[in-house]
C-alpha cells in the first residue's frame, strides 16, 4: 500500500508536471487514481530526468538501477520510488512494462531517429503505450483486446505530443518525424534542427501525424467499454483532452514551430463532461466490433506481457543491448575526462 505522504508527493508532482493527466485523473475512482498518480509521477520524473539532463546516458542508467531496486523490494529512499514499489507489489506489475519505458528512454539518450512511421510507433509503444498497459493492470484489466485498445490510445497520445513539439524538439536537436517523410519533402534533418521552419511541407507532416493519432483515438474508444464502469470517464477524459491538442493544431494550420498548441481550462471541463455522458452510454450500447481489431504490430509485446501477467525476471536482449551501449558511452566519457585531467596536470 502506498504511504499517504508518498502519495501526496506524487499528487503534487503530477499537478504541476502533467496538467492533462491531472485533469483526467479526477474522474477515476480513488482505488485506481491513487496508484495511477504514483505510476505517472514515477514515469514523468523518469522522462524528465532523461529529457532535461545533459548526461542522458547516465540518467537512463540511474533509472535502470532504480527499477532494479524497486523489483528487488528495496526502492531508493525517495517518494516516487517507494510509491512505485508499493504498486508493483500490490498489483503484481509485469516487469516487461516499465522495462519497455526504460528502453524508450534509452533510445532518447541515443538520440535515435526513426526511418518510418512504424519506427515512430515502436518508440511510442515504449514511452506511452507501456504506461497505458500499466494503467490497465491497475484497473484489473488483463483482457488482450482491451489492452490492445489501451495501447492504441498510448500511441495516439505520443503522436499528438510529437506533432505538438516539432519546433521545440528541433531546437533541442531531436527529430521524431519519420525520416522518409523528410526525405520525400527534400528536407535535410540536420538543417531542420538548425533552422526549423513552418513550411508547407512540415505542416503537412504535422497534419499526417495528427490524422494518424485521430485514427487511433477512434480505435481506442472501442476499448473503453471493456474497462470497469467507474474507470471509463477518466480514460475518455484523457482521450478527449489529448485529442484536443490535435484540434488546436488544426486551428493553427498545423504550425507547431511558431507556437505551442495549448488547450484551456474550460475546454478541459467540457471534455470531462462529455466523458461522463459517453461513459453512461456505454452501459446500454453494444460493444463495438473494433474492440477485436488486431493490435498494432509495434505494441503486441506489451499486450502479451500484460495479458499473461507472468512475472519477468530478466530483461529482453534488445534492452540489454541498448543499456550496454549506454554503459560503454559512460565509460568512454569518464576515460576522456580522466585523460583531460591528466593532461592538465
Amino acid at each position: 500500500m502506498i504511504a499517504p505522504a508518498d502519495l501526496e508527493h506524487c499528487r503534487e508532482a503530477i499537478r504541476h508536471g502533467s496538467l492533462s493527466f491531472h485533469a483526467a485523473s479526477k474522474l477515476l475512482p480513488a482505488k485506481v487514481r491513487d496508484p495511477a498518480l504514483a505510476l505517472y509521477a514515477f514515469c514523468r520524473l523518469a522522462d524528465d530526468e532523461v529529457d532535461l539532463k545533459a548526461e542522458k546516458a547516465e540518467a537512463v542508467l540511474r533509472l535502470r538501477d532504480r527499477l532494479d531496486a524497486v523489483y528487488a523490494g528495496r526502492p531508493q529512499n525517495a517518494a516516487p520510488d517507494r510509491a512505485f514499489a508499493a504498486l508493483v507489489d500490490d498489483f503484481e506489475m509485469p516487469r516487461a512494462l516499465p522495462d519497455a519505458l526504460l528502453e524508450g528512454l534509452a533510445w532518447d539518450a541515443e538520440a535515435r531517429r526513426y526511418k518510418t512511421l512504424s519506427g515512430v510507433r515502436d518508440y511510442s509503444a515504449r514511452v506511452a503505450s507501456a504506461v497505458g498497459a500499466m494503467m490497465c493492470v491497475l484497473m484489473g484489466v488483463r483482457d488482450a483486446d482491451a489492452l490492445a485498445r489501451a495501447c492504441d490510445l498510448g500511441v495516439a497520445m505520443q503522436l499528438t505530443n510529437i506533432a505538438r513539439d516539432v519546433g521545440e524538439d528541433a531546437i533541442e536537436g531531436r527529430i521524431y518525424l519519420p525520416l522518409d517523410w523528410l526525405e520525400e519533402a527534400g528536407i535535410d534533418p540536420d538543417a531542420h534542427c538548425t533552422n526549423p521552419e513552418a513550411s508547407d511541407a512540415v505542416r503537412a507532416m504535422v497534419r499526417r501525424l495528427v490524422m494518424e493519432a485521430n485514427r487511433l483515438y477512434m480505435r481506442s474508444e472501442a476499448g473503453v467499454g471493456a474497462l470497469p464502469l467507474s474507470c471509463r470517464p477518466g480514460i475518455y477524459g484523457a482521450r478527449f483532452i489529448y485529442a484536443g491538442i490535435g484540434g488546436r493544431l488544426r486551428t493553427m494550420k498545423y504550425d507547431s514551430i511558431s507556437a505551442r498548441a495549448r488547450t484551456g481550462k474550460w475546454q478541459k471541463v467540457g471534455w470531462l463532461g462529455q466523458s461522463l455522458l459517453l461513459s453512461g452510454a456505454t452501459v446500454v450500447m453494444p460493444r463495438s466490433a473494433v474492440l477485436y481489431a488486431r493490435p498494432l504490430e509495434e505494441v503486441q509485446f506489451l499486450v502479451d506481457a500484460a495479458a499473461r501477467g507472468v512475472p519477468q525476471t530478466t530483461r529482453s536482449d534488445a534492452l540489454i543491448s541498448v543499456l550496454a551501449t549506454l554503459e560503454q558511452h559512460r565509460q568512454d566519457q569518464r576515460a576522456h575526462l580522466t585523460g583531460q585531467r591528466a593532461g592538465a596536470t
